[in-house]
């Protein structure tokens, strides 16, 4: 059979049987998740015990990648990791307790990672927790201590890869399976060159182990969630065959994307998984997630040192409410049992911000408000949250794009609700009389109670006081222009050619002269080129340095915007290599 109409038929078949069925509970099953908006990723397993070294050497990255980087024999994985492993510090209620004091509302934790070991006893696999030292069962245990504090529970399993069976997709040190770092049988596309060894996997694998694990999880711990992960190693036809089997079992469970996805379909689970570790948000339209972690890596890492400062953290979670997504943050415990000191801090310090400011994102909704100098904002009802990170010093907090009337203005961390003054300085926009100290330096939340539903203007009001960031995420986007991941340095847009333009519709209450920054980075396909910058009447033509190459750089030019609204657009005039440049976005600095 044609690998294309093997996928079909898969498709076909689900779309004519169980899937639509499927959809009709989705509004029932995916609105606890709706409401949360933040929950605790925990990737916990015997690889903690090394973290991220193996005979010494450390081996950086993700941490619970360990086998496959260090291409560790199964044996010596046993040996060394799985049997001494013994977290005799593990107390499930002190967990839960701390990622509930977090703020966190849902805990998804791996019941199996890529290395194929069940941190359960698996009656139906027996290559579990009950061959290390530590004989307890941890994900009944955490189960238990989320149903007593009302924190909903669910599993990561890793359906696709696993490097401990010798039918599965990913080992090719042990077994030389497909889907490993070799690329062997065609490599991405083995299922698709190699439809005999696709046979031996779904018969030998899938069927006797991964979908047998996950049904097994849903009879023993009946889970609010399950998060499924690397898709792309296993064909779509098996991945709607597990997604079936999930469905058929208990119809009320939150799947992620991550499971299945392909023929046109963005995804048949439930929501949609943004890239992981995100330092920006790309635009994602409907129900979405993203996973960032407190440090680099996702398991526990002794030499990852790379932690985020809470604010930081807190100002991602602002952000991914106020464009509609929940944010799922992972936390790698340690070998012992213990949670991460280093993570302990983070959490402490983001649980002391959601105690104060959990409203302004549990139940909110994608803003109508366009993006503002001083922050985000998310909207509950007729009820705006300005999530103001760069403070005013003046005191003038200015909103634009506020058509309603404000009834009531004040501080989310007031229990009092004492009025700040609002004063309508146009049909647009407000100015807010706010204290000259913040509450909080990385988030104070400014309540806008107004008459109805949020009635906003889409263009972009610039601050005369404050340095205008326009993301490239956040621009009217050509279509065929693609978004990096969001990533540390891949927070741009790319795949340029010259009818393709990023536009920002902009406006100021008076003309203003502007220092404007043009963020960009040049690589292997870009080969300089020249662009074009239009704002009001201004033109402004330029040629893309080269020595800059693989690092992000800034151009600067000076530039007067007049009063009123305008489009500032960037777009090539000339591209001499596959590529143009990769755009970050534009900073305008009021020079007034």
């Amino acid at each position: 059979m044609d690998p294309k109409d093997r996928d079909r038929l898969a498709v076909e078949q689900a779309v004519r049987t169980w899937w639509p069925q499927s959809l009709k509970n989705k509004e029932h099953r995916i609105a606890w998740w709706r409401e949360a908006r933040f929950g605790c990723f925990v990737h916990w397993g015997v690889y903690a015990l090394a973290g991220g070294r193996w005979n010494g050497k450390p081996y950086g990255g993700y941490s619970e990648h360990l086998m496959r980087r260090a291409r560790i024999p199964l044996a010596e994985y046993i040996e060394k990791l799985v049997k001494p492993f013994n977290p005799v510090e593990f107390n499930a209620e002190a967990w839960i307790q701390t990622i509930k004091a977090a703020g966190m509302r849902y805990f998804v934790i791996t019941a199996k990672h890529h290395d194929g070991f069940a941190m359960y006893p698996s009656d139906v696999y027996p290559y579990d927790i009950r061959m290390t030292q530590f004989k307890r069962d941890p994900m009944a245990e955490l189960k238990e201590a989320c149903v007593k504090h009302s924190i909903k529970f669910g599993f990561y399993y890793s359906q696709a890869w696993d490097w401990e069976h010798p039918d599965a997709p990913g080992n090719d040190w042990d077994y030389q399976n497909p889907a490993g770092d070799l690329g062997l049988y065609g490599g991405v596309t083995w299922y698709d060159e190699h439809p005999e060894i696709l046979e031996r996997v779904a018969r030998g694998y899938v069927d006797k182990k991964s979908i047998p694990q996950i049904l097994e999880l849903i009879k023993k711990y009946e889970p609010d969630i399950l998060w499924f992960d690397t898709p792309s190693k296993l064909p779509l036809s098996e991945n709607i065959r597990i997604l079936q089997a999930v469905r058929e079992a208990d119809d009320r469970i939150v799947v992620n994307s991550r499971l299945a996805r392909g023929m046109g379909f963005p995804t048949f689970g439930d929501y949609i998984n943004t890239a992981d570790r995100p330092k920006e948000i790309y635009p994602q339209k409907g129900d979405w997630e993203a996973i960032p972690t407190t440090n680099e890596s996702y398991g526990y890492s002794i030499d990852d040192n790379s932690h985020k400062e809470p604010g930081a953290l807190i100002q991602l979670i602002a952000k991914s409410a106020a464009r509609g997504g929940n944010m799922l943050m992972n936390i790698g415990p340690m070998p012992d049992g213990r949670i991460d000191p280093r993570d302990l801090a983070i959490l402490k310090g983001i649980g002391n911000w959601f105690a104060v400011n959990g409203t302004s994102i549990y139940g909110t909704e994608r803003t109508p408000l366009a993006v503002q100098a001083w922050g985000e904002s998310t909207v509950k009802g007729n009820k705006l949250f300005l999530h103001v990170f760069d403070w005013p010093q003046d005191g003038r907090l200015v909103v634009g794009g506020v058509h309603n009337h404000i009834t009531k203005a004040y501080l989310l961390a007031d229990a009092d609700q004492n009025e700040l003054p609002a004063k309508r300085l146009n049909y647009y926009d407000w100015e807010i009389a706010v204290p000259n100290q913040p509450v909080d330096p990385s988030d104070t939340v400014v309540v806008l109670e107004v008459d109805g539903q949020p009635r906003t203007d889409s263009s972009r009001l610039l601050s005369l006081t404050q340095t205008n960031v326009l993301r490239a995420f956040d621009a009217d986007v050509s279509t065929g222009l693609r978004y990096g991941d969001g990533k540390q340095n891949k927070e741009y847009v790319y795949n340029w050619d010259i009818t393709r333009q990023a536009k920002w519709r902009i406006r100021l209450p008076k003309a203003a002269r502007c220092e404007l920054r043009l963020k960009y980075m040049v690589d292997d396909e870009c080969q300089g080129g020249t662009y074009r910058i239009s704002i009001a009447s201004q033109i402004i033509e330029g040629e893309i340095p080269m020595d800059t190459h693989g690092e992000p750089a800034e151009l600067s030019h000076e530039v007067v915007i007049p009063a009123g609204e305008h489009d500032l657009v960037i777009a090539p005039l000339t591209i001499p290599g596959q590529d143009f440049i990769r755009l970050y976005g534009v900073t305008l600095l009021p020079l007034n």
